[in-house]
């Protein structure tokens, strides 16, 4: 993880694709507590360090998650997630290109928890929630492409669900139709930017973080059109 903004109330990182944000059964060191140390250390505070955990992103994707370091902080910032005011641009890499290079998808997601997968409808079917992105094509090397996502819904496995569906699954991501894996186990997404104003200060906070250190994505941002 690299930090890449902090100030008094807010902390953002960005994330390395092998890590967790919170514990999960592998029982790995999530981002959350690695943070408390790492406040520890550079504060030299004694006892325990407030973290809270805003929003998640899924251990194979790389990029930027905010974490709070007051309650104040972690209170407002749910509920700007909840009210759809925190921006979020995700950059995908897929192997076969979207019929159009620009386009808004909509789906009903279904998920199923055993398999912790989505399945995507493109009518309403039972149990299913509305799924909305728009994604445009920036960029592309010999063999893949490069898209910029935006959501304008939070659900689970959005991206990856949606883009299998339209048959540009994200290149690594076997479980939603990539022929192979990555060889370090990630899936080539990556949460590019963040916007917003900040729950505190009021002030409009705007954060890239760079690509994964790979050749690959190294190759498609000098391509960007």
């Amino acid at each position: 993880m690299t930090v890449v903004y902090e100030d008094n109330h807010i902390i953002i990182v960005n994330k390395a694709s092998s890590e967790i944000v919170q514990g999960d059964k592998t029982g790995d060191i999530p981002l959350c507590d690695k943070l408390k140390e790492y406040l520890k250390e550079k504060y030299q505070k004694p006892g325990n360090v407030f973290i809270g955990t805003v929003h998640r992103l899924d251990r194979p994707v790389s990029g930027l998650v905010v974490f709070a370091k007051t309650s104040k902080a972690l209170a407002r910032m749910n509920e700007m997630f909840q009210k759809g005011e925190v921006h979020k641009t995700y950059w995908a890499i897929v192997q076969h290109c979207p019929d159009q290079p620009e386009a808004t998808l909509t789906h009903w997601l279904v998920r199923n928890e055993k398999q912790n997968k989505s399945y995507a409808y493109d009518k309403e079917v039972p149990r299913s929630k509305k799924a909305i992105l728009d994604y445009c094509l920036i960029g592309q090397s010999e063999r893949y492409f490069l898209l910029s996502v935006n959501l304008h819904t939070g659900r689970h496995h959005q991206i990856r669900c949606q883009l299998a569906k339209i048959g540009s699954p994200i290149k690594g991501d076997l479980k939603y139709g990539a022929k192979r894996s990555n060889p370090d186990g990630s899936i080539s997404l990556h949460a590019h930017r963040i916007q917003f104003i900040h729950p505190i200060s009021k002030k409009e906070i705007d954060i890239t973080a760079s690509v994964p250190n790979e050749k690959l994505w190294q190759e498609l941002e000098l391509s960007l059109k």
